[in-house]
């Protein structure tokens, strides 16, 4: 080959060479592109909005994802042409083609609503009735139809993770030390079972389970807390709902959630007056054993009929003033008064020691109270320049003032000596002031700083008196008394937030002051509980793909004895079988540890948890002879009691599956292991000192499920099962009990109406059965506090489509810090 086709050759084959390497890109970084999705008219963020990037040259999805709960997304793709689609379901989306060649903050998008979709997506538009978030649960009352013209406390049996017995004490996790919120402020209700049945479920937008609080939340809840959202209107103009309802037992009320929004200032209100009868039973067989040789001395069957009733009024009416386009002023007052009666009958029957009927005897309670409370509150929230920079303050201040009578009266055929005459007297009023700040500060993308002060001040005075013809207790332990409860709680807290890739962290640390005195100032018992202590938490999260989530979580948490822990008053309604409270009570600590995992899919969402709880000095309720006696009858007593150290292991499960659009399921699962340790005495009826070990191991279990189906003729059906399996107690055992629920609607006059039937529990079933074994006594109860419940309701909804979204949540308020 001649020199000069080499040399042309190689020069050739070099510049083909050069281009080729020319042609390669050097290795480029991912870059990362983010940005707020709001809904234009009232400027709410949009949750789980689809957020996907098309590449403009291959036109292929090559990377998505969706909007946390405030709207946000942040999204790592490779440098190049693409086309961004926004879209969330009603809504019209939105398009953007652009190069992306650097990290890019896309600021705020708005979504416009797209009218013409509405009547399509009825069903599709609305978010189930449980939404599965990592840090919590958020429970939409609004959806369900089980609850209509019923209370708090049938919302709250309807919540993952919440169990409400039948005589309305809430449970989380299977324990009771709960903390509730109302509007994220706590409740210090001295009978909190009794205040959730005041309030109508009409009334509450949703609720929020945090089972694992931050440093934020108050330190307070050993099983984690409880926030109830009462419902406040957002839309432009005049709009509300009008609910009507009535059921049997004689039940009826009338709930208005209305508000009337301009530029500037919106105001709201949620008023209503019900009326509510309920029906309850109640068994305790006991069995009477000789100390000396365990030989049967007799039987007393003892059956309990109740019926009570409710009549109030309640209103929460404010409102929202928009001071500039960064600044929000709320005030709000609230107010409700209840009058109610309880009628209780109580028979005995006398049996000897084989079993054979000797005689009858009863005790009638008829009852008569009056309570009414009102709060003011303020919110205000300052939205600096930059994004998530922000001060919030909370102000309020609540008095409530109860009032109980009730005479009973002990009537004994057979001894007519032994009859018997009381009377009762409780007055109690009740001051609280609240003051908070929390302040934000985001330091730069993806990390932030969090701190802030609350102070809590909460004064009691109950002065119950008892005037009675029986001696069942003497004078070194009285009926009559005066509770006096102070307590002033001062808390500071900081917390930082930061994000490295797809790994979150945030770690805090809260410090509380407590002062707390419980007195009973007739008898001269002063109970002084002062104590500073430390509250670190720690959460760290995983992002493994757009749609899962894996998280540990840790944190301590305190209970402060409340209620009927506290409370002194004896419950007379039996005089053999006696509740009265423990002014002597200890808080509890709690360590808390969590590691959950959080997938979605398409029709599919599911939550798991693992956790595992450290609580020394735990509350226990115990059963003890006190050394009274009723004729020959020794007299029972149940108190609650600092009884040493608990140790509970579980697992929870909680899943939303929707087959098609026209279904949806909502389920939970619960099981956990208790192991308690402790020992308890007593001075029995013989004057002797009983030492009984209360060490015990116990594997508990609870269920529920939920089913929403659109049927035929546009009418939607709701049905759900919770079942409670049985569990080992250190006295005994509690006996397995479950409870079915199932409702009917349908929408009138072009869906501005709804007529709702449901049914609460179907078969009668919601029993509490318990066997205790003592000494002396071995007992088999059985308490009912209503039984089933029939309701008809009907909504009106004025310039409010049902397909409208949720607009209730404070403008640019976080709700996750909302009132903590």
């Amino acid at each position: 080959m001649p020199y000069s086709l080499k040399h042309q050759l190689s020069l050739a084959l070099f510049f083909v060479f050069l281009f080729g390497f020319a042609q390669q890109k050097p290795a480029q970084k991912d870059i990362t592109i983010t940005g707020n999705v709001l809904e234009k008219t009232s400027k709410q963020p949009l949750e789980y909005a689809t957020v996907t990037f098309t590449n403009s040259k291959t036109q292929k999805i090559t990377a998505g994802g969706i909007t946390n709960s405030k709207g946000e997304f942040s999204i790592v793709i490779a440098p190049g042409l693409y086309t961004l689609q926004i879209e969330f379901i009603s809504f019209k989306p939105v398009l953007i083609k652009q190069f992306f060649k650097e990290n890019t903050a896309l600021g705020t998008l708005a979504l416009i609503e797209d009218v013409s979709q509405l009547k399509e997506v009825v069903i599709r538009a609305e978010k189930s009735t449980v939404e599965i978030k990592l840090d919590k649960k958020v429970y939409h009352v609004g959806k369900d139809m089980l609850v209509k013209g019923g209370t708090v406390s049938d919302v709250l049996e309807n919540v993952p993770s919440v169990s409400v017995d039948v005589e309305g004490n809430v449970s989380l996790r299977g324990s009771d030390n709960v903390r509730i919120f109302i509007d994220g402020r706590p409740s210090n209700a001295l009978n909190m079972a009794e205040a959730l049945r005041q309030i109508p479920a009409d009334a509450i937008d949703k609720v929020e389970v945090i089972t694992n609080p931050s440093a934020r939340y108050d330190a307070e809840g050993g099983a984690g807390i409880l926030n109830i959202i009462l419902k406040k209107g957002k839309t432009d103009g005049f709009n509300g709902t009008l609910i009507g309802s009535l059921g049997l037992p004689e039940t009826y009320g009338l709930n208005a959630n209305l508000n009337y929004k301009t530029q500037k200032i919106n105001y709201f209100t949620s008023t209503g007056y019900s009326y509510r009868t309920s029906q309850g039973a109640g068994t305790t067989n006991s069995q009477y054993l000789n100390p000396d040789n365990g030989s049967i001395l007799k039987y007393i069957n003892e059956n309990r009929d109740t019926k009570r009733n409710r009549k109030g009024i309640n209103t929460k009416t404010g409102a929202e003033w928009t001071l500039n386009p960064t600044t929000f002023w709320t005030n709000s007052w609230s107010y409700r008064q209840n009058n109610g009666t309880n009628q209780d009958q109580v028979t005995y029957n006398n049996l000897d020691q084989n079993n054979h009927f000797v005689y009858t005897n009863y005790r009638l309670n008829d009852g008569k109270n009056t309570g009414n409370d009102w709060e003011f509150a303020s919110n205000f929230i300052k939205n600096f320049s930059k994004s998530g920079h922000k001060l919030t303050t909370d102000a309020s201040y609540s008095k409530e003032k109860d009032l109980d009578n009730a005479t009973i009266n002990g009537i004994n055929n057979h001894f007519v000596d032994q009859s018997t005459y009381s009377t009762t007297n409780n007055t109690e009023t009740q001051n609280q002031f609240l003051l908070q700040a929390d302040y934000v500060l985001p330091i730069k993308e993806g990390s932030q700083f969090e701190a802030g002060y609350k102070g809590n001040f909460n004064t009691l005075n109950k002065k119950y008196a008892v005037l009675s013809t029986e001696n069942t207790f003497n004078t070194t332990n009285p009926l009559s008394n005066t509770l006096e409860y102070n307590e002033k709680i001062n808390a500071l807290y900081t917390q930082y937030g930061f994000k490295t890739n797809k790994v979150s962290y945030l770690f805090g640390l809260r410090w509380e002051d407590t002062n707390i005195a419980v007195n009973l100032l007739d008898t001269q018992e002063f109970n002084t509980k002062k104590y500073q202590l430390f509250f670190p938490s720690a959460f760290v999260n995983y992002q493994i793909t757009d749609q899962s989530n894996l998280s540990i979580s840790y944190s301590k948490r305190l209970s402060r004895p409340r209620g009927r822990y506290l409370d002194p008053t004896a419950n007379l309604s039996s005089n053999i079988n006696i509740f009265r409270g423990n002014p002597d009570l200890d808080p509890s600590l709690t360590d808390k540890l969590d590691l959950g995992y959080l997938q979605r899919w398409n029709k599919l969402s599911w939550n798991t948890s693992v956790y595992f709880e450290n609580t020394t000095d735990v509350f226990s309720f115990v059963r003890y002879e006190s050394g009274q006696f009723v004729g020959s009858t020794p007299v029972v007593l149940i108190t609650p009691i600092n009884l040493g150290k608990e140790q509970k292991t579980g697992f929870e499960f909680t899943l939303n599956y929707s087959p098609f659009k026209k279904w949806k399921i909502n389920s939970s699962l619960n099981l956990y292991n208790t192991t308690t340790t402790g020992n308890f005495s007593y001075t029995n009826s013989n004057n002797q000192l009983i030492i009984q070990s209360l060490n015990n191991q116990a594997f508990s279990w609870f269920t529920r499920s939920s089913s929403r189906l659109s049927l035929p003729y546009k009418i939607e059906w709701q049905a759900s099962i919770m079942y409670f399996g049985p569990s080992k107690t250190a006295q005994g055992k509690s006996l397995e009990q479950y409870v079915v629920h199932t409702a009917f609607s349908k929408d009138l006059l072009k869906e501005k109406a709804t007529i709702a039937f449901n049914v609460s529990d179907v078969f009668n079933s919601r029993k509490m059965k318990n066997r205790t074994n003592l000494a002396n006594l071995n007992s088999y109860s059985e308490f009912q506090w209503r039984k089933r419940q029939w309701n008809l309701s009907f909504t009106y909804r004025i310039n409010n489509k049902k397909t409208d979204r949720d607009k209730t949540n404070p403008k640019n308020n976080e709700e996750e810090g909302s009132g903590f």
